[in-house]
């Protein structure tokens, strides 16, 4: 098993540098994230904490798994194991497009597998970054028996959404540009699904004494079961988020991440994922998936049991909600915003 390290990350700095956009950061002003419950920029009026959103869904594809796609690519071509026969991955979402983009920008044939029911939508961008889009079956397991095949078959370099060292640490990048814009950041706040956003970010933040939050839907929660049985295990998956977040089982490198020091598990209710969504749009006109509204959501929850801030999330006590403290310094990173926006009208 390969523990993510933090020289995994420098590697695909370095390796991925003028290969994808650097991530933009917006500061919050007071008020301009609150919901129908709190501002967290309120909490202490005395010296209030200072929050940035990491507008990481600027990012090519639309959302951060551009880096780890990169980085995967770059790699294998720098080792000398990238084949003829190129890539492949089963995924119609975030991890699909961004392989395709990444092979097209690398000059290297990608084949995804997705169900033959997926969006037309998302079949049109796959074939617009020029991928070999191959439909089968009517699920995503028929899907990638299928990629499976076609690795074994080919000799197809098969790619994952998450579970993968270099996909993993291309997205651990996202937190060594938050520090360099940020040198004294407190904690960063990210979203987590199968955990490879997640264990990148929380790996690099490790290592400069960062805390990390991360979020999950309560019905959607791989990381904080698997830190509540010491163990990877499967997790039933019922959310608003769960069209980017909806991992079944979290990587065994995030659940080795979440178990280091300052690292801490929050769950939210849909229902407050929903007003965070909202309350980008009402507020600054941002219109980002249910996943990345996540994350926001554990500043603008109301407050409950908060753990120590200096020990590990304690999964007999799960929070539901992470309340910056005095002067604190967070970033939010909004991973992802390829949503239907339709749902955003303006409310009276």
């Amino acid at each position: 098993m390969h523990h993510l390290t933090y020289g995994d990350i420098k590697a695909a700095t370095d390796r991925i540098a003028g290969r994808i956009r650097p991530v933009t950061l917006s500061p919050v002003d007071r008020g301009a994230i609150s919901t129908a419950h709190r501002d967290p920029l309120d909490d202490r009026p005395e010296e209030p904490c200072q929050v940035w959103l990491a507008l990481e869904y600027m990012q090519h594809t639309g959302s951060f798994k551009a880096r780890g796609a990169q980085n995967f690519i770059q790699a294998h071509r720098e080792a000398g194991t990238l084949p003829d026969a190129g890539i492949t991955i089963a995924s119609g979402g975030n991890a699909g497009l961004a392989c395709a983009w990444a092979a097209q920008q690398q000059k290297v044939r990608a084949t995804v597998f997705l169900p033959a029911n997926a969006p037309a939508v998302k079949v049109a961008k796959l074939r617009d970054y020029g991928a070999d889009v191959r439909l089968i079956g009517s699920e995503y397991a028929e899907a990638l028996s299928a990629c499976q095949d076609f690795t074994n078959a080919t000799g197809a370099l098969a790619s994952h959404a998450y579970d993968h060292p270099l996909i993993a640490a291309g997205a651990g990048t996202l937190l060594e540009e938050i520090r360099r814009l940020i040198p004294d950041l407190d904690t960063v706040v990210v979203a987590v699904g199968g955990g490879g956003l997640f264990a990148g970010v929380a790996t690099a933040a490790q290592h400069h004494g960062i805390r990390t939050v991360a979020v999950e839907p309560e019905n959607c929660r791989a990381l904080n079961a698997a830190l509540q049985s010491g163990a990877v295990i499967d997790v039933t998956v019922d959310s608003i988020a769960a069209d980017s977040l909806g991992a079944r089982r979290t990587s065994q490198m995030a659940l080795h991440a979440a178990q280091q020091d300052r690292v801490h598990s929050v769950l939210v209710p849909d229902t407050e994922i929903i007003r965070a969504r909202q309350a980008l749009w009402d507020h600054r006109k941002v219109a980002v998936e249910h996943g990345a509204a996540t994350a926001l959501a554990a500043l603008t929850a109301p407050p409950t049991h908060v753990p120590d801030r200096d020990l590990p999330s304690r999964p007999t006590a799960p929070s539901r909600n992470y309340r910056p403290g005095n002067g604190e310094r967070v970033c939010v990173v909004l991973c992802g915003a390829n949503t239907d926006p339709t749902d955003l009208a303006h409310r009276p």
